[in-house]
């Protein structure tokens, strides 16, 4: 019985310290998969997934096409 109280503490303390690293990285999504597969409740709200449009996700591409040819451009002129 003392076993089980001691694991149950050190799960409850890796969920309090991946949260705390969580917030510290800017991450407020919660504890990672591994802790949620040990049954270890993240504490804090969990973020919604966001979602991006497509003409968002067409933008994002377009200008990251740009920078890429920008970068090879470069390249090729040094």
């Amino acid at each position: 019985m003392a076993i089980k109280n001691l694991i149950s503490e050190i799960d409850f303390e890796i969920a309090r310290l991946t949260q705390a690293r969580n917030l510290l990285l800017g991450d407020e999504g919660g504890a990672s998969f591994s802790h949620r597969a040990r049954g270890v409740k993240p504490t804090g709200t969990l973020r919604k997934k966001r979602v991006l449009s497509a003409d968002a996700r067409a933008r994002i591409a377009a200008a990251q096409k740009k920078r890429w040819a920008k970068q090879k451009k470069a390249a090729k002129a040094s």
